[in-house]
């Protein structure tokens, strides 16, 4: 008996080989992250008084930077399909438009979960020691899987509009570097005028600070309630402006 894979199914496999296929990809989305929280916590960690152990303060901002740090790749497979052809065939062989997008940001969130289990499997051994319970551990997944599909579908939209794939790549530049002008690394009251403000408002900020709250079991729901907003606004405009650009090119 043969049975007929969902063209999602397929188009998530397809992604995950070129994924595979491509070790600094891999590099990006995996081991960057971990390189970053070595050189903060063993080189920069003693310069900076959080009023806890850094490696705890710092894990949180990191969890949200291995969210971005795998995005480049995914703006930049997604512009290869629009203008190398590959969507004009798949549209002669009746693959959904959906599919294609939806297997995309699959495969970032995927990859993003393999990062981050990674990323705190070497905070552990760091001496890592949130005082999260089962149900603090879930709303992490919850709010980092959240997250990661909206940064998903914003990197998709940004790959589609993108003129060429290393352009694409570029284009999810700013969203790596956001996180760095956050309260990742250090809180935002501690920095200058102008730019603790931007800290302060800007969307990754409440993220960090809900994932920070819920690994030390100190969550505020103001902040909870920000990064939900935050993460869902983000995710309906990726997905509108990607629909639509798709339909206009494909």
């Amino acid at each position: 008996m043969t049975t007929t894979k969902s063209p999602a199914i397929v188009m998530l496999r397809r992604n995950f080989k070129h994924i595979a296929r491509n070790p600094t990809s891999v590099f990006n989305a995996v081991l960057m992250p971990i390189i970053i929280m070595l050189m903060f916590v063993y080189m920069f960690g003693d310069a900076f008084n959080v009023g806890v152990d850094y490696i705890d303060y710092a894990t949180p901002g990191l969890i949200l930077l291995a969210v971005c740090y795998g995005l480049g790749a995914t703006a930049t497979s997604v512009n290869s399909d629009m203008t190398k052809g590959i969507i004009n065939r798949f549209k002669v062989m009746d693959v959904s438009r959906g599919a294609v997008l939806v297997g995309h940001v699959v495969a970032s969130v995927l990859t993003n979960l393999v990062a981050i289990a990674a990323l705190i499997g070497v905070a552990f051994l760091l001496g890592f020691s949130p005082a999260a319970s089962a149900l603090d551990w879930l709303g992490v997944a919850a709010i980092v899987v959240l997250l990661g599909v909206a940064a998903g579908w914003l990197t998709v939209a940004l790959g589609l509009a993108a003129k060429s794939p290393e352009t694409a790549g570029m284009a999810a530049v700013p969203l790596v570097m956001l996180p760095f002008f956050s309260s990742a690394i250090v809180p935002a009251d501690k920095m200058g005028p102008g730019l603790r403000q931007f800290a302060e408002y800007q969307p990754f900020t409440p993220i960090i600070e809900t994932i920070r709250g819920l690994l030390s079991d100190a969550s505020e729901s103001g902040d909870a309630i920000a990064a939900v907003a935050w993460c869902v606004g983000i995710a309906v405009v990726g997905y509108l402006w990607a629909s639509a650009t798709f339909k206009k090119r494909a």
